[in-house]
């Protein structure tokens, strides 16, 4: 019957939703129905793998040598073969190549004694066997195609029977490399703590020991200056607990990030990575270029992308298997085909859901690279990122698969011609009093609305205003104590749109304050400032949030669909938004405000600026 697998997987939520009742916490539950948090990588259970090797199985991998002309990725072609081939039969990607119990950690106290071949390293992407050839359970022969990136070292091809969770090890493959597996690559363009000021942060194989990192960069088609880069990185201890300690661990290579100060504003400058080895070599990545921030104030058009919650997904089809991030690709190329008109991105928390998986930071680097390579690409924290119990996090969940290793606090403002953004991170206290709640009032206060009119406040979780099902559920229709502390600021300093991710669909909410909408008008606002325009942007690519079925009055506009939001300010009079579907690229929704200096100036509720004798 038409519509009964819907309804039969809304029957099977409910129930699921009903048992987790009697054991956790009710948002904590609704995520795990919806999907949050299911890292593909997660289901294989790779540490119960057992030997059962068969001479007449085979798998083979080529090109052997990868990258040849400075290429940062490839196709490569893996032809399986064998005797006893089943449906349940995969191919694991392992990196590096030798993964045997001999480069394995000691097995920690109390584990006991585990088989061998014990494998502690999880594969960085599989595919079952049969994913191209759906004869093969009678042929037994497969050809598999595999995209890699330049990861610092080698790969191999193992080919499993058992399926995922009883996994036994059938034959391996010849191994494959990089030309130059410690090359730099994935440049990350951001903001620094000035405006004129850019970060550009990379990855390579190269430690200090071995190379000297540096930034070769300076305005087009004029002199080149060399700027010296730190370099850091990580080790398996510093990880907070499994995955990320275990079976997700693999070495991140080094982080280096050069400053680049002094900047011209939209002056267009061109760039390169370079590492001075110690024989006195070179070695270089190629050469990319972005554009200068304006001048705080400047009167310019200015373009920003907003969105959350994006993930990875592989473009050969691997990981796919629990439909994990099935919109990310639709965004990532989205942006890209529209980079032109894009001057500076904001991705607020919940980046690839690496969830512990160490090995899928660098797929996600790869993916966004275009983006992140030629505007500067601003992050926020989210639970993804963050939260792990007992490592300062506000929430004491394990969304981060362990991979929160300081108590950071990742909130900051950045000032682009003529917004200021305040950013703020969720993962940890914002409550009046707290150390963040003070930072967010001076971000807010400190801002010149004159020469930087649009003034916007984003934070991972919504702290403002969703009518999601499971805040619904809650009564709450926000992140519990969010708005309690934070829409006292938002309204004595006039903040024009508060964006949100962690809900994963669009939602415009009415100009708001205190559960009311102070607006009538739903596509353009004038006048004074009474009320903060509240925006969920949480669609950005991973599974799909439900709404409640009887949403508030102050809900204007839901999509439970892929997208982004984009902030275009054409003077310091006017500003557009507007929603765009990550399948297409058309606007689906849209709102535009126009207003003069004076009308932020003017008193509204609980908006006025205290007046003395002098005034």
């Amino acid at each position: 019957m038409e519509g009964s697998g819907d309804n039969s997987l809304k029957i099977l939520k409910m129930i699921l939703v009903i048992l987790c009742l009697f054991f956790t916490n009710l948002r904590m539950c609704l995520g795990d129905v919806n999907g949050f948090g299911e890292q593909p990588l997660s289901k294989i259970a790779i540490h119960k793998t057992i030997l059962a090797l068969h001479s007449s199985a085979s798998i083979t991998a080529s090109p052997l040598l990868l990258g040849n002309k400075g290429e940062d990725n490839e196709w490569v072609t893996v032809e399986v073969e064998s005797p006893e081939p089943t449906n349940d039969d995969w191919v694991g990607v392992f990196s590096p190549a030798n993964f045997n119990s001999s480069t394995c950690p000691p097995i920690p106290n109390g584990v006991g004694k585990l088989e061998t071949p014990y494998i502690c390293s999880a594969p960085i992407k599989y595919k079952y066997a049969n994913h191209s050839n759906p004869n093969y359970k009678k042929t037994g022969k497969a050809s598999l195609k595999f995209q890699l990136i330049n990861q610092r070292a080698d790969f191999s091809f193992a080919l499993f029977s058992g399926g995922l969770s009883n996994p036994k090890l059938v034959t391996i493959s010849n191994f494959i490399a990089f030309a130059n597996p410690k090359a730099p690559v994935y440049p990350r363009l951001a903001q620094g703590k000035s405006w004129n000021e850019m970060t550009v942060t990379w990855t390579s194989g190269y430690d200090i020991s071995e190379a000297v990192p540096f930034v070769e960069w300076g305005p087009k088609g004029r002199k080149q200056i060399q700027s010296a880069a730190g370099t850091l990185t990580f080790n398996r201890n510093s990880m907070c607990g499994e995955p990320a300690r275990t079976v997700g661990w693999r070495d991140p290579g080094f982080i280096h990030t050069g400053f680049l100060k002094e900047l011209w504003p939209n002056m267009r400058y061109t760039y390169r990575l370079g590492h001075f080895l110690s024989d006195g070599s070179y070695v270089w990545s190629k050469r990319y270029s972005f554009k200068a921030s304006p001048y705080p104030g400047q009167n310019s058009l200015q373009r920003v992308i907003i969105f959350g919650d994006m993930g990875k997904a592989e473009r050969d089809g691997s990981n796919e298997y629990a439909d994990y991030q099935p919109g990310s690709l639709n965004t990532t190329d989205q942006l890209i085909k529209d980079l032109d008109n894009i001057d500076i991105v904001f991705h607020i928390g919940d980046l690839p859901y690496a969830n512990g998986y160490i090995s899928q930071w660098d797929q996600f680097t790869a993916q966004v690279q275009q983006i992140s390579s030629t505007v500067p690409y601003m992050i926020a924290s989210g639970n993804h990122e963050r939260s792990w119990p007992n490592s300062g996090s506000f929430y004491d969940t394990r969304d981060s698969g362990g991979e929160s290793e300081n108590r950071a606090k990742f909130w900051y403002k950045t000032d682009y011609g003529m917004f200021r953004f305040c950013i703020a991170d969720s993962e940890h206290d914002w409550r009046e009093g707290s150390e963040q709640y003070k930072f967010i009032e001076h971000c807010l206060s400190t801002v010149d609305r004159k020469q930087q009119p649009w003034l916007i406040f984003s934070a991972h979780r919504p702290l403002g205003y969703s009518s999601n099902s499971w805040y619904a559920m809650e009564g709450s229709f926000e992140e519990p104590m969010g708005r309690e502390s934070l829409q006292g600021l938002w309204q004595k300093y006039k903040v024009d749109i508060a964006f949100y991710g962690h809900v994963h669909n669009y939602e415009r909410v009415c100009p708001i304050y205190q559960n009311q909408c102070v607006n009538k008008e739903k596509t353009h606002y004038s006048g004074t400032v009474n009320g903060t325009i509240h925006i969920v942007v949480g669609g950005g690519g991973s599974h799909l949030s439900d709404f409640t079925t009887a949403p508030p009055v102050w809900s204007l506009y839901k999509d439970r669909d892929y997208g982004f939001g984009k902030l275009t300010a054409f003077n310091h009079s006017y500003l557009l938004f507007e929603y765009k579907k990550s399948s297409d690229g058309k606007v689906y929704d849209s709102f535009t405000i126009s207003r003069d200096y004076r009308d932020v100036l003017a008193c509204v509720h609980d908006g006025c600026e205290k007046t003395t004798l002098a005034s």
